[in-house]
């Protein structure tokens, strides 16, 4: 509850504080969403060594992407509900507790069907987070600062992408890919201490969380329905390819783990740069625009990642390192625009729920891309990955026209 105001003279000075602190809050939420985006996207680049490691295919290593991204998609609306009656705060403690404690459960694991468990419960606690982050950050600021809120905290998910492919590939490379759950857990701890520390005791306490009634009202509205598909296809083709990029890189450029590294680094640059000029041009130019660009750059990078496989590495270098960077740039230059659609698509009360709707459908696409992916690669057609990925690109540009 807001604090009456002091006077006629003083509406703009409690304001300030009071709009700051709750933003402030939304940002200690907001480092938990960044452990879990960053978790999401880190072992792409290792997926080669894990499979060596343990003696079985890229394709078959790469179902701890589809199984994570599924299970998180899948138990998110589930878990958020059941748990609608305890305490905003409590539940966030709980999830980032159980997520830290899986990440070091992966570390430690010396199976494959360890490090399997592992990320079951990653993705279980994962997709508890999330939503209940959204949802007690936009409880918690007045009306006009809301997208701002569930903007900070949703974007946790993805500037990671920026982050975690990287990070994943330099530690991971340099000493194990065991060290990039040691690396995310010990994010998970300083998300852990922001939430004791930053999110008020009481905060959220009776905090109503939409029921399966409110959240069938919103997909029930075309509008969102149609942003969902959009959000869908553009997910399953960045994870039909993203995956795969080491594979790709050796394959198609002969490069080795240190090359791979440098590569993974300049796609990341690419996609810090993305999310951030992403929500510049979308404040300049409107997000339909930026988005209806963002997916034909998508498309076209995609499409050259394709053709390069039929060049040798000496002549495919230059092709692919610029679609590298414009699949970078891109593929979330798009998001920031999709994010402010949805915040905007129905009522303000409806905007929570709508990003939560966005977070699963998001996974889902991530979790059948990847799967698409990992049955490309395991087909020896590496080129059509490239192909698929351009094509989800494509679909969601022509559906997009239609909004």
């Amino acid at each position: 509850m807001n604090p009456p105001p002091l006077g006629p003279s003083a509406p703009s000075a409690c304001a300030s504080p009071t709009q700051a602190g709750s933003l402030l809050t939304a940002g200690f939420l907001a480092l938990g969403t960044f452990a879990i985006g960053t978790e999401g996207f880190m072992i792409a680049p290792l997926l080669p060594r894990m499979a060596a490691d343990f003696g079985m295919s890229v394709p078959m290593v790469a179902s701890l992407v589809v199984i994570f991204t599924l299970v998180l998609a899948l138990s998110s609306p589930i878990s958020t509900v059941l748990s609608a009656a305890m305490n905003r705060r409590r539940v966030l403690i709980a999830a980032m507790t159980a997520f830290t404690a899986a990440n070091l459960l992966a570390a430690c694991s010396s199976s494959f069907t360890g490090l399997l468990v592992a990320r079951l419960l990653m993705a279980v606690a994962a997709g508890l987070y999330t939503p209940n982050a959204s949802a007690l950050a936009g409880a918690m600021v007045a009306p006009g600062q809301r997208g701002r809120a569930l903007a900070i905290v949703s974007g946790g998910m993805t500037s990671p992408s920026a982050l975690g492919l990287p990070l994943g590939a330099v530690v991971g490379h340099a000493f194990g890919w065991r060290a990039t759950f040691l690396a995310v857990s010990a994010m998970g701890a300083v998300a852990l201490a922001g939430i004791l520390l930053g999110v008020p005791r009481q905060a959220g306490a009776h905090l109503h969380v939409a029921g399966l009634r409110e959240r069938m009202a919103v997909i029930g509205q075309p509008q969102v329905q149609r942003l969902l598909a959009v959000t869908l296809l553009w997910s399953v083709g960045a994870y039909a390819a993203y995956p795969y990029i080491a594979p790709y890189l050796s394959h198609v450029l002969s490069f080795g783990e240190s090359r791979i590294s440098l590569t993974v680094s300049l796609w990341g640059a690419a996609a810090a740069v993305g999310v951030s000029v992403g929500g510049t041009l979308n404040d300049r130019y409107g997000s339909a625009r930026v988005v209806r660009v963002s997916l034909l750059l998508l498309m076209l990078s995609f499409w050259t990642l394709a053709a390069a496989t039929a060049l040798p590495p000496p002549l495919a270098l230059g092709p692919v390192l610029l679609a590298v960077v414009v699949w970078g740039f891109s593929v979330w230059a798009f998001f920031p625009a999709q994010m402010a659609r949805l915040i905007g698509a129905g009522a303000p009360a409806q905007a929570p729920v709508a990003l939560s709707l966005n977070t699963s459908t998001l996974y889902l696409g991530f979790s059948l891309g990847s799967a698409a992916g990992a049955g490309i690669l395991g087909s020896g057609a590496i080129w059509g990955i490239g192909l698929f990925a351009g094509a989800c690109a494509l679909v969601a540009w022509l559906l997009e026209r239609r909004l």
